[in-house]
């Protein structure tokens, strides 16, 4: 086509867009591809690849898709020169194509066989190597539809690795990948960020960690403390059974989770609301007191019907302390004076078979929940199988679990919970009056609430399913609710309805949703005392591709394909601990680049180096040694030189060379001189509980908000916590002295007000039973550990960002090297996306 078209539409007096010209250079890179983004008279996405010399370019009216089920439409304009790739801003309107631009992605792509013939026969296949796309894509031409002047073309990503039928790639990162702008920013000449190349996510096999056959003895010396509470592990609910060698597979059962504490001769039964429910099970308590030593077990209890099912009716219905009660344990956490969270699924049950064995099913309420191991099943999905054989049997469905992991206390897809009917937790907010012979009410109004908003939406009325008993003990407790104001939004038009708080949860089974979002066809089963209404939300399930059935390639293979380096020594164990291996280190590295490298990349950095691992002599580096690779950069200014990493590479390349902790300024490497955060790093003494950390991490931001700043958490991978105040920088002679300033200011404010507890003094004997509100952290030169950085100490734990609501719940123990991945796989959103945007001026000295 050439570029006649394209200068022929423009008047170049006018557009900022590049002239241009037709170029003739080797692609020696590999061909580049662009994606724009384009707010014309309709938004739509320009879609150039590289061929011939110029940019063959689609406009893509919805922007592209991951999942293969959907076929966007891409209509065929004129070519566009290579240098068209960089161009970000407004072309002005009346000109052609008036609006503004910014680069969406950008990177290579490898055809699949001859491009031009495959442009020429309508079926082009091909790889993208972007900063947000990759994997394998086609484009197929249609015919024109009557008068239609342009070639409509289809974008389809085809099924392999890269795809995801759940995200919305296009609406999760709008921002330009050239410097971090979205479209208003653009528009208005806000200045560039200088981009960090966002890092590709690996398609690196994952180790399948085999337990042994025999559990582990739980190591010998001195005990471990009793934790005081754990947070239950969560199962994410999927569309379909996993299949693996490295999943476990047990039934789910129909009751109320508990988790029981024991420590010496009091057992504690707590809910998953953390109430004592200790009294409503006595023969559970006793049963587990008789057990040996202090003990955390995790299950459920049930009621066992006739027919070998369990059902959480009968469980509601139950007289006190029926011998028909039972509790299903299917972990332990703590034993034999050892925390075992850390453990492999596998080798926990193990331990857990065994401190149950000797319990008779005929006398004991204490069952030992067992499991189908996918390394022992023939067929070719086992958890197809089992999850059919379950919703045959009619039982409520089933848990997959990965064998090869720890226990964390979030929500995750280590487990994974399928389903064989509709049910769900539903908050009541009102009920209508009985009619006829009916006593205490009519049906019940229920709903669930908005996962975005929060707002109570309606579900549906429910009036089956309850008994006489369960009519009138509903009146008395609603009763006591009652309210002059619908607690739905919108409140449904219901005649002879009683509003009532939303406090109450019940479970209600039905046929389906509506396309209103309403049930049909539901039946209640019972109140969820141990449910919270706060976390009652519309459950979907999430779509999680099936593994491959070919053998996974060596960790060694992965880890050197995306790093395009030979890693020495792969299975030296870095983490005595944990036994971690240095490959599995480097993995881990190249799992969560995409996230650790916007707070890692292009930053001053120092190296915890650890040549022997963690448990053996460390040693800092500030500057880069030789023998590096040309991915650990340098920057030199005067006598002042700098390391740092631009790039997943980079950052790969750091494992290779021992490197444990990663530890960065508060400025970035274009102006080092520019502090563009704060780190307040809470130390607490040793005597200091994880709570009461937590609580002074509120009483600094609520400080922070009231000097007009932001405030952003993270764990330090050790007892305290990092509040993070986002900058705009702002260099100069005087940058750093009035970033510590500041920062010492806030420390000196928070001891004023509360001495009790906060000390802005590194003196150890003014320290007992207090916080260190360390500031020296802002200084020139000085470093904190990165975030997702792990620690070169027991566990390999890593310093985590998180939302403040749910730093309540989780402790520091929750993250490491292990654990991080698949929690950042289950995460719906990232705790820091808006970290940019609280930027704001940091004030020349404390108000």
């Amino acid at each position: 086509m050439g570029l006649a078209k394209y200068h022929a539409k423009r008047d170049f007096r006018k557009t900022a867009e590049p002239r241009g010209r037709k170029a003739s250079r080797s692609p020696k890179g590999g061909l580049s591809f662009v994606i724009q983004k384009h707010a014309a008279r309709r938004l739509h996405y320009d879609f150039r690849l590289e061929l011939d010399g110029v940019l063959k370019s689609w406009a893509v009216p919805k922007g592209p898709s991951l999942s293969p089920d959907d076929k966007r439409l891409a209509v065929e304009v004129e070519d566009h020169p290579l240098d068209y790739g960089t161009f970000e801003g407004t072309i002005p309107q009346g000109e052609y194509g008036g609006g503004t631009v910014l680069v969406w992605d950008r990177g290579t792509w490898e055809p699949d066989g001859d491009p031009g013939a495959g442009l020429a026969k309508g079926h082009l296949v091909f790889a993208l190597r972007g900063e947000k796309l990759q994997g394998r894509w086609a484009l197929i031409r249609m015919k024109p539809k009557g008068n239609e002047k342009k070639t409509p073309w289809l974008l389809v990503k085809e099924r392999d690795e890269a795809a995801d039928d759940a995200r919305d790639v296009v609406a999760e990162l709008p921002l330009s990948v050239a410097t971090r702008r979205d479209l208003d920013a653009v528009a208005a000449g806000a200045p560039k960020v200088v981009a960090k190349r966002a890092a590709k996510k690996t398609a690196a096999a994952k180790k399948r960690a085999k337990a042994t056959k025999k559990a582990r003895t739980p190591r010998s010396g001195r005990a471990d403390p009793l934790p005081a509470r754990i947070a239950p592990a969560l199962a994410t609910r999927v569309d379909a059974a996993p299949e693996g060698e490295t999943f476990v597979y047990e039934i789910k059962y129909d009751g109320y989770r508990i988790l029981a504490r024991k420590h010496g001769e009091r057992v504690t039964l707590f809910s998953r609301t953390e109430k004592d429910w200790s009294a409503e099970f006595p023969r559970i308590t006793e049963a587990i007191a008789n057990l040996e030593g202090d003990l955390w077990l995790d299950g459920e209890v049930c009621v066992m019907t006739p027919d070998g099912r369990t059902s959480f009716q009968a469980l509601q219905n139950r007289a006190v302390d029926s011998a028909d009660v039972g509790y299903f344990v299917f972990d332990v956490l703590y034993a034999h004076g050892k925390d075992l969270r850390d453990l492999p699924l596998l080798e926990r049950k193990e331990v857990l078979r065994r401190l149950l064995e000797r319990e008779d099913p005929r006398q004991s309420p204490l069952r030992y929940a067992d499991h189908v191991d996918a390394r022992k099943v023939r067929t070719g999905e086992p958890g197809a199988t089992f999850f059919r054989q379950a919703c045959e049997l009619g039982l409520e469905g089933i848990v997959a679990k990965r064998g090869d992991r720890p226990y964390r206390g979030v929500r995750s897809l280590d487990w994974q919970k399928c389903k064989c009917s509709q049910r769900q937790e539903m908050i009541i907010g009102g009920y209508t009056e009985p009619a006829g012979s009916r006593v205490g009410i009519g049906a019940l109004l229920v709903g669930v609430r908005d996962e975005k908003t929060g707002v109570l939406r309606y579900a549906g009325k429910v009036g089956t399913g309850l008994d006489t008993r369960t009519l009138r003990d509903l009146r008395r407790s609603l009763g006591a609710l009652r309210t002059d104001a619908s607690p739905f939004s919108p409140a449904p038009r219901i005649a002879g309805t009683t509003w009532v708080e939303p406090k109450l949860v019940c479970e209600v089974k039905f046929s389906e949703w509506t396309t209103d979002g309403h049930m049909r066809h539901p039946s209640f089963l019972g109140l969820r005392d141990d449910k919270p209404a706060a976390e009652v939300h519309r459950e979907v399930p999430v779509h999680v591709e099936k593994q491959r059935a070919k053998k996974h390639e060596s960790d060694a293979e992965a880890v050197r394909a995306v790093a395009s380096m030979r890693l020495t020594h792969p299975d030296r164990v870095v983490e005595p601990a944990s036994g971690l291996t240095k490959v599995e280190l480097a993995r881990y590295f190249a799992e969560v680049a995409p996230w650790m490298m916007p707070w890692v990349g292009d930053r001053p950095l120092s190296l915890l180096r650890c040549p022997d691992g963690a448990g053996a002599k460390c040693f800092f580096q500030k500057h880069r040694a030789p023998g590096m690779p040309a991915s650990i950069r340098l920057r030199h200014r005067g006598d002042d030189e700098w390391m740092y990493v631009s790039s997943t590479e980079g950052l790969l390349a750091l494992c290779q060379f021992n490197a444990m902790e990663l530890h960065v300024w508060g400025s970035r490497i274009e102006d080092v001189e520019a502090p563009d955060q704060l780190v307040l790093d809470l130390d607490p003494a040793p005597d200091v509980s994880w709570k009461r950390v937590v609580e002074a991490a509120g009483e600094v931001r609520a400080l922070l908000e009231e000097l007009g700043l932001g405030a952003f958490v993270k764990t330090t991978g050790g007892k305290g916590l990092h509040v993070v105040v986002p900058l705009v920088p702002k260099g100069g002679k005087h940058g750093w002295d009035i970033a510590k300033g500041v920062s010492h200011g806030i420390a000196s404010e928070l001891t004023r007000r509360d001495p009790s507890h906060f000390t802005a003094s590194m003196s150890k004997a003014q320290r007992t039973g207090k916080i260190f509100v360390d500031y020296l952290r802002n200084g020139r030169g000085a470093t904190a550990v990165a975030a997702f950085s792990p620690r070169a100490r027991p566990q390999a734990p890593v310093s985590m960002p998180v939302e403040w609501d749910e730093l309540g719940h989780v402790e520091a123990r929750d993250f490491t090297v292990r654990t991080v991945p698949g929690i950042l796989a289950s995460r719906k959103r990232d705790p820091w996306k808006k970290f940019d945007a609280a930027r704001r001026p940091l004030p020349e000295e404390m108000p």
